[in-house]
């Protein structure tokens, strides 16, 4: 009997083993599972984070050319105005000098 109460002894303790071993191994998968799931939680804020400086990067170029074209338009603007002052001071300019005739006479 005493050799079967051994071998019970021997199997409790392998099984006692199995069971730390195999708690140990799901610890571990469900460490490996959380890290992939991390990972993939990266990856997906990493490719989010790239299209939206992609978007920004698309933004800057159309607000670079509005502003390029907005600086032309308010080049013009400017050109223009300064011709019709131009033309506005020679008009002043005749009237004064009809008016002035027309006060000689």
């Amino acid at each position: 009997m005493e050799d079967r109460s051994g071998n019970n002894a021997a199997r409790e303790g392998v099984s006692a083993e199995l069971e730390a071993a195999t708690r140990r191994l799901m610890a571990a998968l469900d460490g490996l599972e959380n890290a992939v799931e991390r990972r993939r939680d990266a990856d997906r804020d990493e490719s989010e984070l790239a299209t939206r400086i992609q978007a920004l990067g698309i933004d800057r170029s159309r607000l670079a050319d509005e502003l390029d074209g907005a600086l032309v338009k308010a080049r013009r603007l400017e050109r223009a105005s300064r011709e019709v002052s131009h033309r506005l001071d020679a008009a002043i300019g005749t009237m004064r000098a009809v008016l002035d005739v027309g006060e000689e006479s």
